[in-house]
């Protein structure tokens, strides 16, 4: 675990769920909280034209920040861990719906939280990002970054794609089937999961590589790898969709080789000190409860 603090807890950066103005009012009543501590809240151009209020540029408001909170669901904290990579500022999850896996912060807790902020009770967890880029067969490449996972997927639902993996430059499997899920221990419990993948704890540095359906007589199981390998997928003879967190989406055509990597740094997620992994898990999976 990480002992890192911020050096100054003044000003933070909001972003808020997109296409949902009527979250208006709880950000107006969360960001009276933070003034109330004495914390000087900035909100994003785009997210403050959505509510009808004054905003700054993105990449000002993460420069000026000290951290960074979005406000929404996992999908919110997602996005703003991929816009802001380069900013490299700790970002903060308040939940606006039901209890996340990232933003597992409640509105009703944030007040509480404020208070454990100021008090030093917290930590900053270091979360493994994908570093991806798609090299086409005509030479141009498309950087991008992924905390959760990326996908790939025929564009076509039911039909199969065909997809050739190498690992540092060896050829290891091909893949048949709906498609392929390379996911970060921190999206072990999103689509991984849910293709049957494993939980992997989310301060571990490696790569789970899962088939979602594989068609093949031979026994297709997921993969993990540790995360300084690089990973090369090609889509033989088939046109395939490649899916970032679930919400950028890039074509793969014949020719073209997908490229991953572990990314050089980190997202930094700020959680209250005594959040519980395993309980979050407990709660949000039912582990444990009676049938």
């Amino acid at each position: 675990m990480s002992n890192e603090k911020l050096a100054k807890i003044k000003k933070a950066g909001f972003v808020l769920r997109p296409d949902t103005p009527d979250i208006k009012e709880v950000y107006t009543a969360i960001r009276k909280q933070f003034s109330d501590e004495g914390i000087e809240v900035m909100l994003s151009r785009k997210s403050a034209e959505m509510i009808g209020e004054e905003g700054v540029d993105f990449d000002d408001m993460c420069l000026a920040c000290d951290f960074l909170v979005s406000l929404g669901g996992d999908g919110t904290l997602l996005s703003l861990a991929r816009r802001s990579y380069q900013h490299h500022k700790p970002v903060v999850g308040i939940n606006a719906g039901n209890l996340g896996f990232l933003a597992d912060i409640t509105v009703s807790e944030v007040e509480a939280f404020l208070k454990q902020l100021l008090n030093g009770e917290y930590r900053i967890d270091n979360r493994m990002m994908i570093a991806g880029y798609i090299k086409k067969r005509s030479g141009a490449k498309t950087n991008f970054f992924a905390l959760n996972d990326v996908v790939v997927t025929s564009p076509i639902p039911s039909k199969m794609v065909h997809l050739n993996a190498s690992i540092d430059g060896e050829r290891f499997n091909s893949y048949r089937g709906d498609g392929i899920i390379i996911s970060t221990p921190t999206g072990s419990t999103a689509y991984n999961l849910a293709a049957g993948g494993p939980v992997v704890y989310p301060l571990t540095k490696a790569f789970i590589i899962t088939p979602v359906m594989a068609h093949s007589l031979t026994n297709q199981r997921p993969l993990v790898v540790p995360a300084d390998f690089y990973i090369e997928l090609d889509a033989e003879k088939y046109e395939a969709i490649v899916s970032v967190d679930g919400q950028e989406r890039y074509e793969l055509e014949e020719g073209d080789v997908l490229h991953l990597g572990g990314a050089e740094r980190g997202a930094r997620l700020l959680h209250r000190k005594k959040r519980n992994y395993f309980t979050v898990l407990k709660e949000k999976l039912h582990w444990g409860d009676k049938l």
